[in-house]
């Protein structure tokens, strides 16, 4: 069982519940439960009615798609700190994608009357919500128009970016050490690409000093992928 201040952190750093007061957070975490997944385990699936929001305090969780070829696109990771499973539980339509654990997974849970009842009581936890779907919406936007028109060695260095000034903060700056747990399968589906053209890209970024990598783990030097990425 993760501690209450420990969880009122935890939801001060998520985009989702940061904006809020410390009262206001500490009134979603009374309502949060504990949940866990093993690695491989579906957490829910497209189509499922939308019954939490999944806050992650440890572990990785994809989030995807299959097509009607049986081709699996992934559009997004959670970890531990964000939040997953918002869009079904705010509209009451059905989840629009499958989200598995890509790892042993720990979580708290949100239900969807307890949001309600929560929204309905505290207007900066509204208006913290609208914010959040919109900044959804513009990572989305964001996303498609880099698999749409740019080469795979600029998507990834879009991708190292966002990963970095996830985990570093928005102003980054020089070397920045990365710690990436996930397989070049899964950094494919990210991007929306195959495995033998992602090791090629991780090679090219290698080869143009925007990347180092030893043992599994990542130093991403800043300004090199800001030229690749075309930013």
């Amino acid at each position: 069982m993760v501690a209450k201040d420990t969880i009122v952190a935890m939801l001060a750093n998520t985009g989702m519940f940061g904006p809020l007061g410390d009262d206001d957070r500490r009134a979603v975490a009374a309502e949060l439960r504990d949940s866990a997944w093993d690695q491989g385990q579906v957490v829910f699936s497209r189509g499922d009615p939308g019954r939490d929001i999944y806050l992650v305090t440890a572990g990785r969780v994809r989030l995807s798609i299959l097509t009607s070829e049986g081709r699996e696109l992934s559009f997004a990771h959670a970890e531990a700190g964000q939040v997953f499973g918002e869009i079904a539980v705010l509209d009451g339509g059905q989840r629009t994608a499958d989200a598995t654990a890509v790892t042993k997974v720990q979580a708290l849970t949100l239900s969807k009357p307890a949001l309600m009842k929560l929204m309905e009581t505290r207007p900066a936890l509204r208006e913290a919500v609208v914010r959040f779907l919109c900044k959804r919406v513009r990572e989305a936007d964001q996303q498609l128009e880099g698999i749409a028109l740019y080469p795979i060695e600029a998507r990834l260095a879009r991708f190292f970016l966002a990963a970095v000034r996830q985990k570093a903060g928005a102003d980054a700056d020089g070397a920045v050490p990365l710690d990436l747990p996930i397989s070049q399968s899964e950094l494919a589906l990210l991007i929306g690409a195959s495995r033998p053209k992602v090791n090629a890209a991780l090679a090219m970024l290698e080869d143009q000093g925007a990347l180092d990598r030893a043992d599994g783990k990542f130093t991403c030097h800043i300004e090199q992928l800001e030229d690749i990425a075309g930013l």
